[in-house]
């Protein structure tokens, strides 16, 4: 097995397959990469000569895709011949929770990994090296090892786990200087090189102290740790936040006292409206399930538990919404400002503001939406995800306008969902003229500087204040 790359193949062009290979591509000029994906869509977008065009948006992604990009990064739809040319091969592929049968809404959905292991073994003809970067269950290595040791055609594969840690709107930056690289694999001689033949790959630009190696069963085990520890934060701090409300502390005064102890840090204790992405709530229901599958009932209860206070957090700022503008919206215009699921991203899987509005479209309001990165038609196919209204019924109750002072004209109130930074930056005196009397903003993350806002005459409402 060979143990310098000069050919890596990762199938899957999503949030995580693309910006990670951009970024190898760019740092290893000597490394062919190329990133395929059945989507032809998808394919055509990374390819398209305006970058502006790309579908996933990140800061700096662009700078990074116009170096690499046909010198030594490649997109295409050509699975099978990526997978033949390729020493190493990372799997990036979607690994939704289960929506049917055992393990439904809490395990992990592998259909897709298996589907890529069989086709790995299927087309490859010479030693592999195969690396799961989607984020999996702790021993589903051993699956993808089965798969790929069984075939009869004689070819050796080795299994790495090398979880992604990147933070959405961060991720080009979290790849240039990553706080760690966690490689994991067989504890054996062809393992251990394997694990060297990665090291040096990402050694090209992380410094190797920075770089851990583990065995197969930490490294799968850890991603899901740090998205569970992460989510308990925040579920933690928003389940003091309304402790906050009822005793008249403030949340963010509390957050930054606590943020000062050393042990505990002032990382992810923003009081919001809850946690979105497709990492935090997939993880836990993840780690839940495996949990109850060894019989561990407390200890999956307790993670459970995270889940449950970020659904009430969502909860109960619709419900504010609802009592605060008299107990009856239908009718009432609603503006919203942001639906990803947070600042510098196009992402929208599990945002808040997907279940805020649903909630106070089940009241009839009518909802107004303004996102510099999110299109119509994504908003529209949130919420017909998510309920069995009819897409008439949510397209007549939720609209987007792309100018965000006529998001907010003649608006009841106005709910901000994402933390984008050009909403500080608005002409708040001016918003405040073209809004319906009284005027109110419901601030769920925590962007707007209150006082100010009370100074024009607006009645602010955020989560903990």
């Amino acid at each position: 097995m060979k143990t310098k790359v000069k050919n890596i193949c990762c199938i899957g062009a999503g949030y995580v397959g693309g910006p990670t290979m951009a970024v190898i591509a760019q740092k290893n000029p000597d490394i062919k990469v190329t990133v395929v994906d059945i989507n032809a869509e998808r394919i055509a977008a990374w390819n398209h000569n305006d970058l502006d065009q790309l579908p996933i948006y990140e800061p700096g992604l662009d700078d990074v895709v116009l170096e690499a990009r046909n010198r030594n990064l490649f997109f295409s739809t050509d699975v099978d011949a990526a997978i033949d040319a390729a020493d190493m091969i990372f799997i990036s592929v979607n690994t939704p929770t289960k929506t049917y049968g055992k393990g439904k809404g809490m395990a992990a959905d592998l259909k897709y990994i298996e589907l890529c292991a069989r086709q790995i073994a299927k087309v490859a003809k010479t030693d592999k090296i195969v690396v799961e970067k989607s984020t999996l269950p702790v021993r589903t290595a051993q699956t993808i090892k089965s798969i790929l040791q069984n075939t009869g055609n004689g070819v050796k594969f080795q299994i790495l786990s090398n979880p992604e840690f990147l933070a959405e709107g961060t991720a080009v930056q979290d790849l240039m200087a990553p706080d760690r690289v966690l490689i994991g694999g067989e504890q054996t001689e062809l393992g251990m090189k394997a694990i060297a033949a990665l090291v040096d790959v990402y050694s090209s630009w992380v410094p190797i102290e920075n770089i851990l190696t583990t065995n197969l069963w930490s490294s799968e085990l850890s991603k899901l740790t740090a998205n569970a520890f992460l989510a308990q934060r925040v579920s933690s701090i928003n389940a003091l936040s309304e402790l906050c409300e009822v005793t008249g502390a403030d949340v963010d005064e509390v957050a930054n006292a606590i943020g000062k102890d050393s042990r505990i840090g002032p990382k992810f204790l923003k009081s919001s409206v809850g946690f979105g992405g497709s990492c935090f709530q997939k993880d836990i229901l993840n780690l839940v399930y495996i949990a109850k599958s060894y019989g561990l009932n407390e200890v999956a209860d307790y993670w459970e538990q995270v889940i449950i206070m970020n659904d009430y957090q969502k909860h109960r700022f619709a419900a504010k919404i609802i009592q605060t503008l008299y107990n009856t919206i239908s009718g009432k215009k609603i503006a919203f400002l942001g639906w990803a699921f947070k600042k510098d991203t196009n992402d929208t899987r599990e945002s808040a503001a997907i279940y805020v509005a649903d909630q106070l479209i089940e009241e009839q309001a009518n909802i107004v939406v303004y996102d510099p990165k999110v299109t119509a038609q994504q908003m529209q196919s949130d919420l017909n995800y998510l309920n069995t209204r009819s897409e008439t019924e949510n397209e007549t109750f939720l609209t987007t306008i792309v100018d965000p002072y006529e998001t907010c004209k003649d608006a009841h109130a106005i709910a901000v969902l994402t933390e984008w930074d050009e909403f500080k930056a608005y002409d708040w005196q001016r918003i405040y003229e073209a809004m319906q009397k009284p005027a109110f903003v419901f601030d769920g993350r925590g962007v707007l500087d209150h006082e100010q806002l009370r100074t024009i005459g607006f009645q602010v409402y955020a989560i903990g204040k």
